[in-house]
């Protein structure tokens, strides 16, 4: 026979099930039951070593590439460049080391929001023990401010109302019930009868039967789905490791043939042949790539803290260029996580309230509209602060913004009555409190009952209710209205007009409650001997009815600008959030998330019926994701990336770790983000800016594009690094180029440009074309086309240029043993010995290179267009890196350690034809980006819906 649910089961039925009772377990039967269901913790995976974990890193494809890179530097005697090499490679595995430690952080900070301490009954005494001992079966005390330790069945309550917004992202206090509950259709989250771990207790008192601990907790469920989500590589990191498995591969060939054609047809010795194989090799592999693209990313890293975004990981900077959805929760992403009164029916009369959030500063429009209405005004703001458990607290050392503690909804009314001037004080002085008859589910209103202060002294039995709750039922024991200062009959035709404004209210997704007062009569003798009885019955009825207060949870200012900016750049936005369909769907309308007219509201309930066919059909249309588990985002994202998308996902609370952690991008508020959703996410917006993202995905378009520019400047110096060495194995003509000068360019002078380009500013247009696809490479055809047979080849005719015109202007053209330069009458111009010419000419090559490279780094800051917009010295960074590389060349050259790097001091007039390479490799691409202007390009669609 199958359990029935401990939820549909009556308080007698689940103590029995569970087997316990009113007076708690036995201190017997909880050693018992601990050794059978383990502690009340969250489980951990089995750890790494600190040193396995770092070891990862350095035999990881990238690093081996580096490693081999600096183990031929040794064999050329170059100690210091090997050194320099390999503390890249630490440099890079630090980077990427703390990515392993992702997982534990989420635990642990899972660890940290559940209770230290729970109070429950056991052997029929109240006790506080650890809340690790607790066992299924122990009957836990809750009360106001109590964090539970453990999933609950609730059994006895008195006003009981749960904070769940760890667990589904929603701050509006759930109402607890000890009832059976029936009702189909819904997860046990929205059950009213159950409590859970992790969650928090915002008024009232209770009592609960556990029946769930550690990991099989709502809370533990989440820290499991958390563990099994494995983080997956980036584009960016997959894309590397492919180029550098590629450039291996194609650097060992070319270095074997060099080295088989050395020793057969130039009858080498092995040693020279090998070195001149390894110098093909090291010409081939771009050694500074890989740390050239980690301190690009670091430098973007940096300058997105500074605008509010800490980056986790610095491959997520491309990553966020390419982002084509982003799933965005609702409360505290969207909106400020704060209730605001917005509107408000007094006296047959509407009004508006400005402001937002919980700082009391708003104004009421229309107002002031006359002397007779102002009373009912303040009646009703009277009302909404006397009826009222909250607090609201001024900014603070620990919390710079206007807070509150309470029911949100509460703070709401009483932030209204503070803007017109009410302080907590001077009411609570005019009308003390003396009972309250809290608020209950099945009347769904509460009431307050206090003394007339000024005239307590004289007049006992002067004593006042407020009521507030849901307009149907306050207004069905209302039997007069305030208007113009006086208490007047309720008519039909008024409370026509006060449903006519409450259904007005709700279609535009307003939590709407309803204010009435009554003076209650006076005591009877025997009440004044014994006591008044407040009941129910006595208090709430021939109520005086004072208006309708409407709020929400207003929307951050900054996200509608911010959602026309990201769906102008092709990035489709989808809610996904644990609050109901109709308030999702009007904040969408608001931020302008949608644009049809009805779209579709699907439920987790409703998405737990589809299958993966059916789910990959709905989604490609425009759907509001309401009523969402954490197993549902899960779901919902891993259907977007099977259609290829590039996902992000934005949230705060617990229930959106798992999805934070699938996401491509995870993106963490960081003011109300919770430690597990901070641990989660790869992106923490510090501010809580939504238009952070929209700034954030600009950068990482950029960051692409910079990615492309210099990766197209180291590109192009390989191919006058490598022909020499081709040069050399298939003819007997000597090049004199050498692999210490090949590190110098790749590891020294090449860098600081390289770097600059990676800080190029965002070109005009970067967020009004569409997202790069998933399967885009970085490194594209057109890429390696412009890099190695344009400017790299542009680069080489002009290093050989330097080389004839060296041996040809001093008389020993025929050196070369290129007939067709016999035919060219060179004058002699110089003198120079010829056993100096070797050396010599190495050291043109070399300063070739550096010049011609002067030249690429400016042509490589754009791909087609001339560069008018950047202008010459907007990127002081260049610049500074231009004038770097030019020092340690003439460093290299001109100081005694041009010995280790077999260079030698160049004459002035050799600078005379070296300082025309820039130009002219300027020049010949300025052409090629004009030629290239003038042919048709296909327009991109901008802001088209990606699902289409």
């Amino acid at each position: 026979m199958e359990t029935e649910p401990i939820y549909s089961q009556r308080v007698a039925e689940v103590y029995k099930s569970l087997e316990t009772s009113p007076e708690g377990l036995s201190t017997s039967e909880v050693e018992t039951r601990r050794s059978l269901f383990g502690s009340n913790i969250l489980s951990e995976p089995p750890r790494v070593s600190v040193w396995r974990k770092f070891a990862v890193h350095i035999v990881h494809p990238m690093a081996l590439l580096l490693l081999g890179a600096g183990l031929v530097a040794l064999i050329a005697r170059q100690l210091d460049l090997a050194i320099v090499i390999w503390i890249i490679v630490l440099v890079n595995a630090g980077f990427s080391f703390w990515r392993e430690y992702r997982t534990e952080q989420a635990l642990s900070a899972l660890h940290r929001l559940l209770p230290s301490y729970a109070r429950l009954i056991r052997d029929n005494e109240e006790l506080s023990v650890p809340a690790s001992e607790l066992v299924p079966g122990d009957l836990l005390v809750l009360a106001e401010g109590d964090n539970i330790p453990a999933d609950a069945r609730v059994v006895e309550e008195f006003g009981l109302r749960t904070n769940n917004s760890t667990l589904t992202g929603e701050a509006m206090p759930a109402r607890k019930s000890a009832d059976a509950s029936l009702r189909e259709g819904i997860s046990e989250l929205e059950r009213p009868n159950l409590v859970f771990a992790g969650t928090s207790v915002v008024s009232g008192t209770g009592r609960a039967v556990v029946y769930a601990t550690g990991m099989l907790t709502q809370f533990g469920r989440i820290a499991h789905l958390t563990q099994q989500v494995k983080e997956e590589t980036s584009p960016l990191q997959r894309e590397l490791i492919n180029i550098t498995r590629v450039l291996a591969l194609v650097a060992i060939g070319l270095g074997a043939i060099v080295f088989s054609v050395g020793i057969t047809n130039l009858g080498l010795q092995p040693f020279n042949a090998f070195l001149l194989g390894v110098g093909t090799i090291v010409a081939t592999l771009p050694e500074g790539l890989t740390a050239i693209v980690t301190l690009s990313l670091a430098a973007s890293g940096q300058r997105l803290a500074g605008r509010g975004m800490l980056i986790k990981k610095l491959s997520t900077i491309e990553t966020l260029g390419n982002i084509s959805i982003i799933a965005t929760d609702k409360s505290g992403t969207l909106t400020q996580n704060q209730m605001t009164v917005r509107d408000i029916w007094v006296a047959g009369k509407y009004l508006s309230v400005s402001g937002s959030g919980y700082e009391p500063i708003g104004e009421f429009s229309p107002y002031p509209i006359g002397k007779e209405f102002e009373p009912d005004l303040r009646a009703l703001l009277e009302a909404s602060a006397l009826s009222n458990n909250a607090r609201i607290l001024p900014p603070s050392r620990e919390k710079p913004n206007w807070s509150t503690l309470g029911d949100q909804t509460e703070a709401a009314l009483k932030v209204a009555a503070f803007k017109l001037g009410y302080d907590d004080r001077v009411l609570n002085a005019r009308y003390p409190r003396i009972h309250e008859l809290p608020f209950d589910a099945r009347r769904k209103r509460m009431s307050t009952i206090h003394v007339s202060a000024d005239q307590h002294d004289r007049y006992l039995d002067h004593e006042i209710a407020f009521i507030k709750g849901a307009p149907r039922e306050v207004l069905q024991l209302c039997t007069h209205i305030q208007v113009n200062g006086e208490v007047v009959t309720l008519d039909e035709t008024l409370r026509d007009q006060i449903l006519a404004a409450n259904d007005d209210f709700s279609r535009n997704a307003l939590r709407v409650l309803a204010l009435a007062r009554r003076e209650l009569p006076a005591r009877s003798s025997r009440e004044r001997s014994t006591g008044p009885t407040y009941s129910v019955e006595r208090v709430e009825q021939n109520l005086t009815f004072l208006g309708l207060m409407a709020m929400l949870d207003p929307p951050r200012p900054e996200v509608a600008k911010a959602v026309k900016i990201l769906y102008e750049a092709g990035i489709w936005i989808v809610m996904i959030t644990g609050d109901y369909g109709l308030t999702a769907e009007s904040l969408a309308r608001r931020v302008g998330l949608i644009t049809t007219s009805h779209p579709i509201i699907l439920t987790g309930a409703e998405l737990d019926q589809l299958n993966d066919t059916e789910l990959q059909n709905i989604i490609k249309q425009e759907v509001i994701y309401a009523r969402m588990a954490p197993e549902n985002k899960l779901r919902l994202v891993a259907a977007f990336q099977s259609q290829g998308h590039i996902v992000a996902v934005t949230g705060d609370g617990v229930n959106d770790a798992p999805a934070l952690r699938k996401a491509d991008v995870g993106i963490s508020m960081g003011i109300i983000g919770t430690d597990i959703a901070k641990e989660a996410a790869d992106v923490i917006l510090t501010q809580d800016n939504f238009a952070s993202i929209a700034t954030a995905i600009g950068e990482g378009r950029a960051i692409f594009d910079n990615l492309r520019k210099f990766i197209t400047y180291i590109f192009s110096s390989n191919v006058p690094e490598i022909l020499p060495f081709l040069v050399t194995a298939l003819t007997s003509i000597n090049f004199f180029w050498t692999v210490q000068q090949i590190l110098a360019i790749d590891l020294g002078t090449d860098i600081t440009p390289a770097l600059a380009l990676g800080t190029e500013k965002p070109e005009p247009s970067v967020m009004r074309r569409p997202p790069r696809r998933r399967d885009q490479p970085i490194i594209s055809r057109g890429l390696l086309i412009r890099s190695f047979l344009w400017l790299g080849m542009i680069e080489a005719i002009l290093c050989y240029s330097g080389i004839i015109a060296l041996y040809g202007f001093s008389g020993n053209v025929s050196m070369l043993d290129i007939s067709l330069l016999n035919l060219i009458p060179f004058p002699q111009l110089i003198s120079i010995p010829v056993e100096k010419l070797p050396l010599l000419a190495s050291t043109v090559f070399f300063a070739g290179v550096v010049t011609s490279q002067v030249g690429n780094a400016f042509a490589a800051r754009t791909e087609r267009a001339r560069g008018r917009w950047l202008g010459w010295t907007s990127n002081r960074y260049l610049l500074g890196g231009v004038g770097i590389e030019l020092l340690i060349a003439l460093v290299l050259i001109y100081t005694p350690v041009n010995q280790i790097f077999d260079l030698t001091p160049l004459p002035a007039t050799f600078w005379l034809w070296l300082c025309m390479y820039a130009p002219i490799l300027y020049t010949l691409d300025w052409i090629r980006k004009g030629i290239l202007r003038r042919q048709k390009r296909p327009q991109n669609q901008v802001g088209a819906n990606i699902a289409t």
